[in-house]
């Protein structure tokens, strides 16, 4: 199992950028060959002082293995997410593990 988590924040964090980046990732990326899991959201805003309730948009995938994951970072359909939102992104910060 390779687990790859993204955290966005945004230029514009408005409803409908953040609603667009959700809609997006949930029709662009879930298809993708070899991704078992996908989920997408807010923060959940828990009041605790070691989490990270900053950012705007977070999404979790899962799949098999490393393979599959090089596999998903070079699909046509992950490259048109980045290629849709790369110019609304502030930051983005990525945890893989496995």
């Amino acid at each position: 199992m390779f687990v790859h988590c993204v955290f966005f924040w945004l230029n514009d964090s408005t409803e409908a950028r953040r609603r667009q980046l959700l809609d997006d990732a949930e029709t662009l990326l879930r298809d993708i060959p070899g991704v078992r899991h996908l989920w997408v959201g807010r923060p959940a805003m828990t009041p605790r002082e070691v989490v990270d309730n900053s950012y705007d948009v977070g999404i979790c995938v899962v799949l098999d293995d490393r393979a599959g994951h090089d596999l998903y970072q070079d699909h046509p359909q992950h490259k048109e997410f980045g290629a849709r939102h790369k110019a609304s992104w502030k930051r983005v910060q990525i945890y893989d593990f496995q």
